[in-house]
C-alpha cells in the first residue's frame, strides 16, 4: 500500500508526510523463493497424488497418521468445546454474515428481454459446482473466515463446499473455526495445511471430485498455490498482508483513530497502516497516541514492527486532495472519521470495505458482526476489484432464442460482416439459414 510517483505528480493539492515507511518495498512482494517451492509442491503433488500431500503434511505440519477427515461427529460437536460466550459470538457472526449475503443473493436476478421482435436474450444466475474454502488457524486463527468462505458460498446456491484447515500443536483442528465451519453449512472438513491442502482440493484427491474454485486468505505460501493454480481452478483474489487507512481531521478522537491503525497492524509485521488527515495537529496526536498504547499492547512486537516499517501518516490540504490520496493508495479497509462522512463516502472511489464514522470500526466486519464480507483486494487491488461476495459464487450465463422470422435481419448482417472478414464458415452459418428460410 503505497503512493505512486505519477499520481503524486499530478495532484492540483498540496501535501506533507508527517511519517514514512522505514521500509521502501510492496509490504506484498513476491518472494522467488516461495514461488520456486511451491511450484515444486504443486508438482509433486499433482505427480505423486496424496502420497505427496501427507508427506508434506508430515513434513511441515507433524502430521501423525489419523485420519484428516473430521466426522460429521467431530464437527456438530465442535461448538460443545467451546466457552458459551465465544460460542454465542461465533453464531452471531455466522448469522449476520448470512444475512447479508441473503440480501446481496436478492438483488441478482436473472433476466429475459426481447432486444427486436423474435430474438430474446436473457441471462440467469447459477452457482458454481464445487468450492473449496481454505480456513487459516495459525498464529491468530481467523475464526470467522469460514463466515465469508463457506456460508457466503452457501447462500449463493453452491452444493458443495468442502474446507481445509491446518492441525493444531495437538494434530488435531482448531473448534472455534470448525463451529464456524458447522454453522456456516460446509459439506466436509479436513485437517490439511498450506499447499497441500490448496493442491488436494484442487486436484481432487480428498475423495471428492476437483472443484471449481478456491476461496480463503493464508500466508504467503497460500497466495502463491493460489495463484499458480488459477486456471485449473477460479479463486477469489490474491490478497496479501492486511491493510487498514484512515481519513481523519481534528474532530476525530486521536486515541481512537491510533487504536484502529493498530488492530489491523496486529495481522503481521508486514501489514501496512496509513493515516491521510487534513489537520497536522490531529496527525501528530495520532503518532503519539500509536506510541503510548504500543507499550502495553500484548502483541506490540508484532503491530510496532508493521507500524514502523510500513506506516505512514500524511497531511492533505484539503478533503479532495485527502480524496486523491487515498484513492490511490486503494486500502483493503478504510475508516472515515471526520466532519464530512458523507461528502468522503460520496467521493471515494477505490477501498475494499468502508467503515464510515466514530463508531465503525474494521474489526466489527474482520469477526462477521457487521456481515459485510471481509475478503478484499489488497496492494492496491481495489482500484481495479471487488472483495469476495455472493456474486462471486454465481455465474450470469446468458442464452439468445431467434425466430424464424427475425433471422434475415440477423443473418444478412453477420454474412456481410464475416464476409470482409474472411471467414466463409461463419458466413455460412447465416446464408444457409436463409436459404432454408428462402425454401421454406
Amino acid at each position: 500500500m503505497r503512493y505512486s510517483e505519477p499520481v503524486l505528480a499530478s495532484l492540483q493539492g498540496s501535501f506533507r508526510h508527517l511519517k514514512t515507511p522505514l521500509i521502501d518495498a510492496p509490504a506484498a512482494q513476491r518472494d522467488p523463493a516461495v514461488i520456486s517451492t511451491v511450484s515444486e509442491m504443486l508438482s509433486e503433488i499433482e505427480r505423486r497424488g496424496m502420497d505427496a500431500v501427507l508427506d508434506y503434511a508430515r513434513r511441515l505440519d507433524n502430521y501423525d497418521g489419523r485420519d484428516i477427515e473430521l466426522s460429521s461427529a467431530q464437527i456438530a460437536s465442535s461448538g460443545d468445546r467451546l466457552p458459551a460466550d465465544l460460542r454465542e459470538a461465533i453464531e452471531l457472526g455466522s448469522e449476520r454474515t448470512k444475512a447479508f449475503a441473503t440480501a446481496q443473493r436478492a438483488g441478482l436476478t436473472g433476466f429475459e428481454t426481447e432486444l427486436v421482435p423474435g430474438l430474446v436474450t436473457g441471462a440467469r444466475y447459477v452457482p458454481v459446482g464445487r468450492v473449496g474454502a481454505y480456513l487459516p488457524a495459525g498464529r491468530f486463527p481467523l475464526t470467522a473466515s469460514a463466515f465469508m468462505t463457506v456460508g457466503v458460498a452457501k447462500v449463493a446456491g453452491v452444493p458443495t463446499v468442502i474446507s481445509c484447515t491446518p492441525p493444531q500443536p495437538g494434530g488435531g483442528a482448531n473448534d472455534a473455526v470448525v463451529y464456524a465451519t458447522h454453522l456456516s453449512g460446509g459439506d466436509r472438513v479436513f485437517v490439511l495445511g498450506g499447499v497441500q491442502a490448496l493442491a488436494a482440493m484442487a486436484f481432487g484427491l480428498l475423495g471428492d471430485l476437483p472443484v471449481d474454485m478456491l476461496v480463503g486468505a493464508g500466508n504467503a505460501f497460500v497466495a502463491e498455490a493460489k495463484r499458480q493454480l488459477f486456471g485449473t481452478v477460479a479463486i477469489d483474489l490474491l490478497a496479501g498482508p492486511s491493510e487498514v487507512a484512515v481519513i481523519s481531521d481534528e474532530s476525530a478522537d486521536p486515541e481512537i483513530v491510533a487504536a484502529d491503525l493498530l488492530g489491523q497492524a496486529e495481522h503481521g509485521p508486514n501489514s501496512p497502516a496509513a493515516l491521510v488527515t487534513t489537520s497536522a495537529e490531529h496527525g501528530t496526536a495520532v503518532i503519539e497516541a500509536v506510541e503510548r498504547q504500543l507499550e502495553t499492547l500484548a502483541t506490540a512486537e508484532i503491530a510496532g514492527a508493521a507500524w514502523r516499517d510500513y506506516g505512514t501518516v500524511t497531511v492533505a490540504a484539503d478533503r479532495e486532495t485527502a480524496v486523491t490520496l487515498m484513492d490511490d493508495l486503494a486500502p483493503e479497509h478504510l475508516e472515515v472519521i471526520t466532519r464530512d462522512d458523507d461528502w468522503y463516502h460520496d467521493h471515494l472511489s477505490n477501498y475494499g470495505s468502508i467503515f464510515l464514522g466514530p463508531w465503525s470500526t474494521v474489526a466489527y466486519s474482520d469477526k462477521g458482526m457487521a456481515g459485510t464480507n471481509h475478503v478484499l483486494p489488497t496492494a492496491g487491488g481495489a482500484k481495479h476489484s471487488a472483495g469476495l461476495s455472493v456474486s462471486r459464487f454465481l455465474k450470469p450465463l446468458t442464452y439468445q432464442r431467434v425466430a424464424k422470422e427475425t433471422t434475415p435481419q440477423l443473418a444478412h448482417a453477420v454474412q456481410t460482416i464475416s464476409d470482409s472478414e474472411g471467414m466463409a464458415a461463419h458466413s455460412a452459418t447465416a446464408t444457409m439459414r436463409l436459404d432454408r428460410l428462402g425454401n421454406a
